[in-house]
């Protein structure tokens, strides 16, 4: 039942982020994996190119597509999908698996080479991504529906989105940095009252920043 604060008290009887609705995998989304931190270049690579697919779309159209995009792409491994020719974005406009949308393809297949040559100069994606976490002082105070509603964007999201385009990454806007800055857990974005969020605040207390 949606309590009209952009919560929503699920069947289980648990409160949560109203996004995550009803459907079972975009529950298990909320609950099990946005916002956590994490410091996997794989995951964080994937991530991105995601958010990227995502723009214009619903996140739960991308969720259940992501196996399908993990296949296409091999696994989103950079080295290989940096390797992609146009033999492989023809295949890549033919599956219906994914959104078939040529920038956005041609985009991952560019992002891996910059992911190649990033990681070269700062060791890893996770290292460059974590320098953009805001500080606590910068966070509000209470994390609210009409809070996070203001937040589309913020200035470390435009940052990371200005340093990506500048190392020649593609489709990394601000409003799109932000997605990935909540679902990467570089802030805790579940709302005050969800059940998530003082679990996804003690993991971030413990995680180590690369």
């Amino acid at each position: 039942m949606e309590q009209g604060n952009g919560l929503i008290v699920g069947a289980d009887g648990r409160t949560r982020c109203a996004w995550a609705g009803t459907a079972t995998d975009y529950v298990e989304y909320h609950d099990r994996e946005w916002g956590r931190p994490t410091a996997d270049d794989r995951w964080l690579f994937e991530k991105i190119c995601l958010e990227g697919f995502q723009s214009g779309l619903s996140w739960l159209t991308i969720l259940r597509k992501r196996e399908n995009f993990r296949k296409a792409f091999a696994d989103f491994d950079v080295r290989r999908v940096s390797r992609f020719s146009e033999k492989q974005i023809v295949r890549l406009l033919a599956d219906a698996g994914i959104v078939r949308h040529r920038g956005k393809i041609e985009s991952t297949i560019n992002n891996a080479a910059r992911a190649i040559e990033l990681a070269k100069e700062t060791g890893t994606l996770a290292s460059l991504v974590w320098r953009f976490e805001p500080p606590a002082a910068a966070r509000p105070r209470r994390l609210d529906w009409p809070t996070v509603k203001a937040l589309p964007k913020t200035v470390e999201s435009l940052a990371l989105s200005k340093d990506l385009k500048r190392r020649g990454w593609s489709f990394v806007g601000p409003t799109t940095m932000y997605a990935f800055m909540q679902s990467a857990g570089l802030v805790n974005d579940h709302l005050e009252g969800c059940f998530c969020r003082a679990a996804v605040e003690q993991e971030r207390r413990g995680f180590r920043r690369p």
